[in-house]
């Protein structure tokens, strides 16, 4: 690990000039840049000196926990194709499953649907990218088609299907794909 790396990152992360931080800790701003540059190493009284300058702590500061994905790709996707159903499903956040909620993109060939829901504790909502869709909620149907968006609380059994295909995001809370 390069310390004076960090430093600088969490320097600049603060909103502080190399001057500031030097104040701050009582050091000099030459002081300062040599350890940004890695050129010298603080004891560790002055380390924990400056990241209390920083608002951190010494255990904060050496914490090698990964950082957290936050972008996916395409090569993220895991995907499962249904020649039952007609259907494709993308999971776009991978192991979803943990989150409060699970976004999926569906993809409904023509004549496709997905399998019947029965009622649980939840929300559901969807955004139709292309082509339209038939939401069956109960004993209802309502007609969504590209542009549409969809909600609704998933107490009574639902599904979706497609005469002509869609391609759809879909959002579950809790994730029940």
């Amino acid at each position: 690990m390069k310390i004076g790396t960090k430093l600088k990152e969490l320097r600049i992360l603060k909103g502080l000039t190399q001057e500031e931080l030097a104040d701050r800790a009582e050091l000099s701003k030459g002081f300062i840049s040599q350890l940004e540059r890695d050129l010298t190493s603080p004891s560790i009284a002055t380390l924990i000196d400056i990241l209390q300058c920083l608002g951190t702590s010494i255990g904060e500061f050496f914490n090698e926990t990964p950082e957290e994905q936050i972008v996916f790709g395409k090569n993220d996707f895991f995907e499962k194709q249904d020649p039952e159903l007609f259907n494709t499903i993308k999971w776009i956040i991978p192991n979803a499953q943990k989150n409060t909620m699970e976004p999926i993109l569906l993809t409904l060939e023509a004549g496709g649907s997905t399998y019947p829901d029965n009622p649980h504790e939840g929300e559901e909502f969807g955004y139709v990218l292309q082509g339209a869709v038939s939401i069956h909620l109960g004993n209802k149907i309502y007609k969504a088609k590209k542009g549409d968006a969809f909600y609704y609380i998933s107490e009574k059994p639902h599904y979706l299907t497609s005469k002509t295909g869609a391609s759809v995001l879909w959002v579950s809370s809790p994730p029940s794909f």
